[in-house]
């Protein structure tokens, strides 16, 4: 995720997750091996995995004993209710397991784009993203990650959805634990932007979705925040006609914002200059849809004909969380020169959350941005960590 054009909405309105309607196949779809259609029929409970294969198509973490792509059933977080397929990779670190098995963390990842082409588990991860995995592998750590839904897998990913991700998450851990992967029960949930958001919102709808895990802690980094103070920040940061990519996170809100509502389509707001690239975001992966961005000078003025504000702003219940008061601490990483999810956003959610009484331990890094605060923050985010998975007190530091 990065710096997003909005506009404020109410603090009412965040726990509020907004329905959204079934969509026929569109251009998201398809670009991935057979493995991640399942024509089989699905359990009739979430968190069962359906197949699971090596990978040997990309390049495996380094730091892994073993890399397994995986296809496991999930509930629907769009309507709450049907059971559909969600893919992901699960690796073991190098070793003999410890006693009561591998201590498992769960990743959720950061903006990658909609199309199915786009799941990490068939493009493969950033050289950041596999630092950043190998780092804890190398702790003694497996790592369970979600493409989450509608990437991979057919249906349109519903972009910050916010109850989507945290189902896929969360099913993911069910399914590798049931599995014969020597797992421990313990786990700890680490994400970044998108995925900061995907691993609050798991914490958050753990308790009253999967209440039989057991969630030790949460590492975020770069987290976004719809609330009136951090949304009044993110406007005063840029300006309508500034040409940046950045400026593709929110035309992929407005992609969710077609989900929720069939009688929206984005085409009919943007401009003639603006469509082609806006095609792209629809079957192409972030990258080209930033660079179609740049290429084609298009800043916010010279995208939309008509305003699309008031459909980015009711797209925003869908993307809060349920509640502020996780029950496992959280530890939150930002970087003083984030200029994707600017830090007075970030720092909104952690005055917040501590209002409303979550353990939180917040560290800024001033002289780091949006992505190098993932790897800086590993010096204490090991910390956290390994106390979490201890069951160690950590106290946080909201009075400070």
């Amino acid at each position: 995720m990065r710096t997003l054009k909005l506009a404020l909405v109410c603090a009412a309105c965040l726990s509020m997750v907004l329905p959204v309607q079934a969509q026929a196949p569109s251009p998201d779809d398809g670009g991935v091996s057979a493995f991640y259609s399942w024509s089989g029929k699905l359990p009739a409970k979430p968190g069962r995995m359906l197949r699971a294969e090596p990978v040997t198509d990309k390049t495996p973490l380094s730091n892994a004993a073993s890399s397994t792509r995986i296809l496991y059933a999930s509930t629907n977080g769009i309507d709450g209710k049907a059971i559909t397929a969600v893919s992901g990779e699960l690796y073991l670190p190098k070793g003999k397991a410890p006693k009561g098995g591998w201590p498992l963390m769960a990743w959720a990842h950061g903006t990658v784009g909609i199309a199915d082409k786009c799941a990490p588990s068939f493009a493969g991860r950033s050289q950041r993203d596999i630092d950043y995995l190998n780092f804890w592998l190398d702790q003694g750590y497996a790592v369970v990650a979600s493409d989450y839904q509608g990437l991979g897998t057919p249906g349109r990913h519903p972009y910050l959805a916010t109850r989507p991700a945290a189902y896929s998450v969360l099913d993911s851990v069910r399914a590798v634990q049931k599995g014969k992967y020597g797992l421990s029960k313990k786990v700890v949930l680490i994400g970044q932007s998108q995925g900061g958001g995907a691993a609050w919102a798991t914490a958050a709808y753990a308790k009253m979705y999967a209440p039989e895990l057991d969630i030790r802690g949460t590492v975020a980094t770069g987290t976004p925040y719809f609330s009136p103070a951090a949304q009044k920040a993110v406007l005063d940061a840029k300006p309508r006609d500034a040409v940046d990519p950045t400026f593709a996170y929110t035309l992929l809100i407005l992609t969710l914002r077609e989900m929720q509502d069939p009688t929206f389509h984005l085409s009919d707001y943007l401009t003639d200059k603006a469509a082609p690239t806006m095609r792209l975001g629809y079957s192409e992966c972030l990258g080209p849809l930033e660079k179609g961005i740049v290429d084609n000078k298009l800043s916010y003025n010279a995208t939309f004909r008509k305003d699309p504000m008031d459909q980015i702003v009711a797209a925003y219940p869908a993307m809060g969380y349920p509640t502020l008061k996780p029950s496992a601490p959280i530890f939150m990483g930002t970087g003083g020169k984030d200029r994707d999810v600017v830090p007075p956003m970030q720092e909104s959610l952690v005055r917040d959350a501590c209002k409303a009484g979550a353990i939180i331990e917040w560290h800024l890094y001033p002289d780091l941005d949006h992505s190098g605060t993932v790897n800086g923050s590993r010096q204490d985010s090991a910390p956290f960590v390994k106390k979490a998975f201890a069951g160690e007190k950590i106290a946080g530091n909201c009075k400070a």
